[in-house]
């Protein structure tokens, strides 16, 4: 591929960008998750003329888009369900990914040419690591059950450590003709999970000890892009996971932001990543449908049809080996829980297993572990299988993300197993404790103060009595309270509007400077986003 220019590298990147709007924005009005129409309107623009070829090189993945993906979507984890739903997510995020390794070992030689034992655990392990963003992304979007959302979330994080294990493993029988044994794998896998959690904590404190020296959104925000690079980074010098490490750390810090980041840094923090994170997705999902030229170029001397049934056929095995293993792990895994952890978790469903199962959609990560594999063997013969590796790599990404992302939908509408509301209303009643805990406050402060600030505490005392009321019950219908709560949502909202005219007037006229104007609109903005956090 010739190198471009900068010019032409500038292009290319700003058509990217705008692809990337314009299409997210458009799968938003479609209600569809949009990696899945930005892998789709990749795929259909390598088929037009004068599309550049932009590869995606490994080392670009796992060094620039793999530690902030990872480590914002760790940020986003609950930490008490991680932990809670910890055994059913090892048995996917390690059980599984050896399970189709060693599935697609004995059963590649059936259906593909020249594939041995070897060969196909090597093309197991490639695929095995299901995609972080993909199943967080659409599992959201459809209003899937939260318990299935935290098993999906957990794996994708965990899976990418195990997967890449188990492409070391193949990588050393294929080159090397060595074959680990078990001790030497259970053995490197603890090395995995242990060193890349301890990096983690590691980077996770030492930036904890920092922040209580700063208040400053900046330069937060940048710590928070050090470490998650950094964690990565200090997992792999030490031989260790640092997927692991990015998670453990992001985890840790999450959990640890309330203690350190002012509200001013939050906002501002959750802004940067949200725009971050969104377009790193947004990249990742677009080049990996404009791989299909780089692809193909590298499969020689089979018509399309041959490799439209090799990658149909294999794609169908790797989806039958998930809802193979998923069904007597999710019972075993409830036994466990319930026997030995003393949990009490609900009898898994077989609708919901099937979900679970259907949900295994691959990445960029899958990819990259392709395009990583070697050229030749150590004796210097070429590795024949290779290329083949990477398209039936593509053709899975391709099932697994369009058509079972797009089937998700209709199959939880038609299991009807759509988000529900939490048991014990959860959300009402902390808010109920809040407001109590602030009542209690403004009540034991105002009898020590003089009788100029009664009047502000009477004041807040009758706000927050009136949000008490506000709170909506849970239960069929809909409680006057909620009714009140609507009409004061309106009447705020037209306020703010008010307001808002109001100090555009004042710019025009020129009788507040732009910094007034910022501050004020600033204070208003953050009004109104109340209102639309509260919907």
């Amino acid at each position: 591929m010739p190198v471009l220019s900068l010019q032409s590298l500038q292009l290319v990147l700003l058509g990217l960008l705008i692809s990337i709007a314009v299409i997210a924005g458009v799968a938003r009005r479609l209600s569809v998750s949009y990696p899945i129409v930005l892998v789709i309107a990749g795929l259909l623009s390598s088929f037009l003329p004068g599309v550049p070829r932009v590869p995606l090189p490994p080392n670009i993945v796992f060094l620039v888009f793999l530690p902030p993906l990872l480590f914002a979507a760790a940020w986003q984890t609950s930490w008490n369900e991680f932990k809670y739903n910890l055994f059913s997510i090892c048995s996917l995020a390690i059980g599984l990914v050896f399970f189709t390794a060693v599935g697609v070992a004995l059963t590649a030689h059936y259906f593909l040419p020249s594939f041995d034992w070897r060969v196909g655990f090597l093309l197991g392990a490639v695929v095995s690591p299901t995609d972080a963003v993909a199943a967080s992304t659409i599992a959201r979007k459809i209003g899937m059950p939260k318990r299935i959302v935290d098993l999906l979330e957990g794996e994708s994080l965990l899976n990418d450590a195990t997967g890449l294990l188990a492409l070391e493993f193949g990588i050393d029988m294929i080159v090397h003709g060595t074959t680990p044994t078990l001790t030497m794998g259970l053995l490197r896998l603890l090395w995995l999970f242990v060193g890349g959690v301890g990096a983690g904590l590691i980077c996770g404190a030492i930036v904890e000890w920092f922040e209580q020296w700063f208040d400053d959104g900046p330069v937060e925000i940048a710590m928070s892009f050090i470490v998650a690079y950094g964690s990565y980074l200090a997992g792999e010098e030490i031989h260790a996971s640092g997927v692991i490490a990015v998670v453990a750390c992001g985890l840790f810090l999450s959990r640890r932001s309330s203690t350190f980041f002012s509200a001013e840094v939050r906002l501002q923090t959750s802004a940067v990543w949200d725009a971050v994170e969104f377009l790193l997705n947004g990249l990742v999902f677009l080049l990996m449908g404009l791989q299909l030229p780089v692809v193909l170029a590298g499969i020689q001397g089979m018509s399309h049809r041959q490799l439209f049934l090799y990658g149909a056929a294999f794609s169908a095995v790797l989806i039958a080996l998930r809802l193979l293993w998923i069904f007597p792990a999710a019972h075993f895994a409830y036994f466990f829980r319930r026997k030995v952890l003393h949990q009490h978790v609900a009898t898994p469903s077989g609708k919901a297993i099937f979900v679970v199962g259907w949900t295994g959609m691959r990445g960029v990560v899958a990819l990259a572990a392709a395009s990583s594999l070697p050229y030749t063997l150590a004796n210097g013969q070429p590795f024949v299988q290779r290329n083949m590796i990477v398209f039936l790599t593509f053709c899975v990404i391709l099932v697994t993300l369009v058509m079972q992302g797009l089937s998700l939908p209709w199959l939880v509408r038609k299991l009807q197993l759509g988000d529900v509301a939490l048991d014990g209303c959860d959300e009402g009643e902390a808010r109920r404790l809040l407001i109590r805990r602030a009542m209690e406050h403004l009540q034991n402060c105002r009898a020590g103060e003089d009788e100029v600030l009664h009047h502000a505490y009477d004041d807040l005392l009758h706000q927050y009595e009136h949000r008490m009321e506000a709170i909506v019950d849970c239960g069929p219908g809909v409680p006057a309270q909620d009714l009140h709560a609507r009409t004061m949502e309106t009447v705020l909202r037209e306020t703010l509007q008010a307001e808002r005219e109001e100090l555009i007037t004042l710019r025009e006229q020129n009788r507040v400077d732009e910094t007034i104007y910022r501050r004020l609109e600033r204070e208003l903005d953050l009004s109104e986003s109340r209102l639309e956090s509260s919907r």
